[in-house]
């Protein structure tokens, strides 16, 4: 469900909740009813997004807490907005003055706001009896006059970028037997033909003319066909050079013969295909959001199933770009379909490329859940990167390549095996896909740990996350061609 973003100087009439800004300092503003002592006998200390349900004759008026005034910032803004949404879930028209706070510009902050209204409102239950969604439809922004049309546009903006972040969420909250490889590139179509996006899907026999080895070996076990789909945005006056986002899309990973344990972690492998859902949601807003960068992406999707006919231990196979890999762990199949995405990209000739993937288990171990991995060649392009996901409040924390860690990739009998030691699996699952990357500026994202959140947190809702959508639109918009990164 969308919201409808106005603004206006004051509450319209028709408004039947108003939210109002509190923090942990300073006076409270009159509209709010009570004063800080009685906003505290509820409980209320005016923590960032905390809430404060207060009685009133007309509008329900909810206090959300701003935290320490010094501290404001466009994160503080999203993370109260997302609050706030919960809040008003029963109501159908939100007045709110969030966006008019003093220390975040008005665009800025209009922007977070309306993205953490939108994600703060989301919620996955398409497949229940009783829906159970917000009932929150309009929301009006008030400010000054003077920044009215600021406030507008931060608004707009914000609301399209995280209606793509949903969109990403609703396909990685889907089940397996509702979201298969052929029916993602089917959305992947229709997104194109709305969007201003050149769609082309190769189907496993085009795959296999293709000599995508990766993505072909990890489909054999599965009875649904795979899809490696290239959506490309070319705008008018491309001004900013040409960009290639890889996405990872097992629709579903049982580990294949490498056969996961049935438990909590491999229920949520259909959430593997995030990668693939957070780079097509990205390409989905690239018109509207007026990018000049030129961006060709690659959804590389797939089951990852036991059978008769699954691959095996000691399989060898041959990617794209003519590398061979020995199979010795059928469970760390990512990076083997994102070999054949990357080595396209780089045939396609991008100034630089990202890859995203829920692909290890030790990037969980080392970072937790609130902050992803990211590995790179390029000081230069992971800055870009870094920068970005800051101002997207998308926590990344940079990982190392270390070549000493590149020989427990040896093979006896091919080019490299698909798997290192016991340890620092998620360095050495870099360092193998930087083996598809020649000397393109390369980024990977690994996201293991932000996929999902267990409960509602901030603007994240219980779920898939759809973590990186906002980092990618935002390196997209100001990406500046890097210097070319030093090959193997």
């Amino acid at each position: 469900m969308s919201l409808a973003f106005s603004t206006a100087r004051s509450n319209p009439r028709s408004a039947d909740v108003v939210g109002i800004g509190v923090f942990a300092d300073g006076p409270v503003p009159r509209g709010v009813g009570l004063n800080r002592a009685s906003l505290a006998t509820l409980g209320f200390e005016g923590k960032v997004g905390q809430i404060a349900l207060v009685p009133s004759t007309g509008a329900l008026v909810v206090a959300v807490g701003l935290g320490d005034r010094a501290a404001v910032s466009a994160s503080t803004l999203r993370t109260a907005a997302a609050g706030l949404a919960r809040a008003a879930s029963k109501r159908m028209h939100l007045a709110t003055s969030l966006a008019d706070t003093e220390g975040v510009d008005a665009r800025s902050a209009s922007q977070a706001v309306a993205e953490g209204l939108v994600l703060g409102s989301y919620k996955y239950a398409d497949l229940k009896a009783d829906r159970g969604q917000s009932k929150l439809e309009q929301v009006t922004l008030t400010t000054s006059a003077a920044t009215l049309a600021a406030t507008d546009a931060g608004a707009q903006r914000g609301a399209t970028i995280a209606e793509a972040v949903t969109f990403a969420r609703t396909l990685a909250n889907t089940p397996p037997s509702h979201l298969t490889a052929r029916q993602l590139a089917e959305k992947a179509i229709e997104i194109g033909a709305t969007n201003g996006l050149d769609v082309t899907v190769y189907d496993e026999h085009a795959l296999a003319e293709l000599g995508c080895g990766g993505m072909l070996g990890v489909n054999k076990g599965s009875v649904e066909p795979p899809r490696l789909v290239k959506v490309h945005y070319v705008p008018r006056g491309a001004s900013r050079g040409h960009v290639g986002l890889v996405g990872k899309g097992v629709m579903y990973d049982s580990g294949g013969i490498s056969l996961k344990p049935s438990d909590g972690m491999h229920v949520m492998m259909k959430m593997d295909m995030s990668g693939a859902a957070i780079v097509l949601a990205t390409m989905s807003v690239l018109k509207a959001l007026r990018v000049k960068t030129e961006v060709t992406a690659y959804l590389c999707c797939t089951d990852n199933m036991p059978s008769g006919s699954a691959m095996k231990l000691g399989d060898v196979l041959t990617i794209r770009n003519g590398k061979t890999v020995e199979i010795h762990n059928t469970d760390a199949e990512g990076r083997l379909v994102l070999a054949d995405g990357l080595s396209l990209a780089v045939e396609d000739g991008v100034e630089a490329m990202c890859d995203i993937a829920t692909l290890t288990g030790a990037v969980v171990g080392a970072l937790g859940q609130k902050i992803a991995g990211v590995m790179s060649n390029s000081d230069s392009w992971v800055g870009q990167v870094l920068a970005a996901s800051e101002r997207a409040d998308e926590k990344l924390w940079r990982l190392p390549l270390p070549p000493e860690y590149r020989k427990l990739l040896y093979s006896l009998v091919a080019d490299m095996k698909n798997i290192g030691g016991p340890y620092g699996g998620a360095l050495t699952a870099g360092l193998f896909l930087q083996e598809f990357v020649g000397d393109v500026p390369w980024a990977h994202l690994d996201i293991a740990g932000t996929m999902n959140a267990d409960g509602d947190d901030g603007w994240l809702s219980r779920g898939a996350t759809a973590f990186g959508v906002r980092t990618f639109v935002e390196l997209v918009e100001r990406f500046e061609s890097p210097k070319p990164a030093k090959g193997r």
